[in-house]
């Protein structure tokens, strides 16, 4: 049962539209250049060559920092000449975890120098937040999605198969216990420092669906401005668990409201995702373009 407190923290407007900004207005673009990852999250499967699949952790390649700049100039001016949604948000989000690789940090330079007009999203697992948060702030990042998906340890040896921490790995609950402390103390950290933070929870029927609320009105505690609670996709070790409907998600999502800014219009983005939500560029086609061109 989540904590009696009713008070409901309200959003900050952004343009960003993982943050509830106009997609009519703005686009955004994933930028694929961190395929290392230290955790295995039970629904996670990666597969990098199939590019009708639309979920977390896919991408069709994974870029170096030259290839991702090239991809913001080509999708910025794809965008301008169609008019409508302008790119204004370059973010990344895996297809492993960026703060568990070194080129997240060369990308976001790199964009900065040459498109300082763009606000830079950064989406991880929290293992290394509190360990790179001066990093992240340096790196002017504007904001951070934090994906948290147990309050308590024996729910996280459920979800996560093991965490990669300090050289050694860790499974069950001592693994999940370590990942869950990192996540907490990263996400105070930069609530502080003045980040837009989202947190992503990605709900378990049976698995972690009873600590769904409560971790609601912690994160709203530690400073989190939203939160983005999203079907299991049944892949990998959750293949046999049978996603929640519609309407389950629509009820946890009232009563998380309750408590926290919810996002609803959230499409599982893959690693590389280009353009408006909901209504991604193809970019096999658009890079296949210049090619010829």
């Amino acid at each position: 049962m989540a904590s009696t407190c009713p008070m409901m923290k309200m959003k900050r407007e952004t343009e960003h539209p993982c943050f509830g900004g106009d997609h009519n207005k703005t686009g955004r673009l994933h930028l694929p250049v961190a395929p290392g990852c230290n955790i295995k999250c039970g629904f996670c499967e990666r597969k990098y060559d199939c590019v009708n699949e639309s979920r977390p952790g896919v991408t069709s390649k994974v870029l170096t920092p030259e290839q991702a700049i090239r991809r913001v100039e080509l999708v910025k001016r794809h965008m301008e000449m169609q008019g409508g949604a302008q790119l204004k948000v370059v973010g990344i989000a895996g297809p492993g975890d960026p703060l568990a690789n070194e080129k997240t940090f060369e990308t976001f330079k790199m964009v900065r120098e040459a498109y300082p007009e763009m606000s830079l999203c950064l989406s991880t697992n929290g293992l290394r937040l509190p360990d790179k948060i001066d990093q992240i702030i340096d790196s002017d990042v504007h904001s951070l999605t934090v994906t948290i998906n147990a309050l308590t340890p024996e729910t996280g040896a459920k979800v996560y198969e093991w965490i990669h921490f300090a050289g050694t790995r860790l499974h069950g609950k001592e693994g999940a216990e370590i990942l869950l402390m990192k996540q907490l103390k990263g996400l105070e950290l930069a609530a502080k420092a003045g980040l837009m933070v989202k947190v992503n929870h990605v709900y378990i029927p049976g698995v972690n669906d009873h600590e769904t609320l409560d971790l609601a009105v912690k994160v709203r505690d530690l400073g989190a401005d939203m939160m983005n609670i999203m079907p299991v996709i049944p892949v990998g070790k959750f293949k046999d668990v049978e996603a929640p409907s519609e309407f389950t998600m629509e009820m946890v999502r009232n009563q998380a409201e309750l408590i926290l800014s919810q996002a609803r219009h959230c499409k599982q983005c893959r690693a590389d995702a280009a353009g408006v939500v909901g209504q991604d560029i193809d970019l096999e086609a658009l890079e296949g373009k210049r090619m010829v061109g």
